[in-house]
């Protein structure tokens, strides 16, 4: 134990980082669904450090996933650059914006509460009601992303820009079902390889960009990278013996909780 402290590793950040990681691996929900809401709501850490450090860890966890889905040949890049010439301007915005009121500012520390608060719920009920969306949308635009411009898919990046540069919450749950509504003919496979893709230099910016502005705690993110890695694997794993439905109504359940939790708190 003496061992592990010495090297800046926390037993409890570790333990976190392996449930999110089993959660992930066997669900797909987005790790900042999970990871900012622990380290706000559980270990106290301030908004502003929670969602820049958990940036740099999805950032990490999210290049494997490319390389994997990259060498499947499962990504769209023209997607992923329409994704990206919204989402990078919009994170530059963002951080801008917290640099000019300051990191720990009580307007930034509101306004990141409030973004992460309702990007949880909003990615609550994506979990709960993905396909019922999915298919009213279809019935009442039957022609709904099968012309879609080059614009419609920048506006995306640009609102997942936003979501994530505040709270770390939207890649995930809410960038899938905007490219599914989106490219409608498109693999299911292509459009989650695609949005992972995206995410890696959407975070790695806004993870930077939080580092430039002193929000990372580095010896946070290593511990919860300690414990997710093998989370991911295992729970990977275990997907092909869960329960995929019940998961996901339990897990859509606590973020809906959770995200109440952060805009009363």
């Amino acid at each position: 134990m003496n061992f592990i402290e010495n090297l800046g590793i926390v037993p409890a950040y570790v333990c976190s980082g392996l449930l999110v990681g089993l959660l992930v691996g066997m669900t797909g929900v987005g790790g900042g669904s999970l990871m900012t809401p622990i380290l706000v709501l559980i270990f106290g850490f301030h908004p502003t450090t929670a969602v820049g450090t958990d940036l740099l860890f999805a950032a990490a966890t999210k290049t494997v996933g490319t390389t994997i889905h990259s060498a499947g040949k499962t990504v769209d890049w023209q997607i992923v650059r329409r994704l990206a010439t919204g989402s990078v301007p919009a994170t530059i915005i963002c951080l801008l914006t917290i640099a000019h009121f300051g990191i720990a500012s009580k307007t930034v520390t509101s306004l990141i509460s409030l973004t992460l608060g309702v990007a949880l719920i909003v990615s609550a009920i994506i979990l709960l009601f993905k396909d019922v969306l999915i298919k009213q949308i279809a019935r009442k635009f039957p022609d709904a992303g099968l012309n879609s411009p080059a614009w419609v898919t920048i506006l995306v990046g640009f609102i997942l820009g936003i979501l994530v540069s505040l709270s770390s919450v939207g890649a995930g749950a809410l960038g899938t079902v905007a490219l599914i509504i989106l490219y409608p003919r498109l693999p299911l496979v292509r459009i989650v390889g695609s949005d992972i893709a995206h995410a890696v230099p959407l975070t790695l910016l806004a993870g930077l960009g939080h580092w430039y502005l002193g929000s990372i705690n580095f010896k946070l993110l290593e511990s919860l990278l300690v414990g997710s890695v093998p989370g991911i694997i295992i729970g990977s794993y275990l997907a092909r013996y869960s329960n995929d439905r019940v998961l996901k109504l339990c897990l859509g359940a606590i973020l809906a909780v959770v995200g109440t939790k952060m805009l009363v708190k």
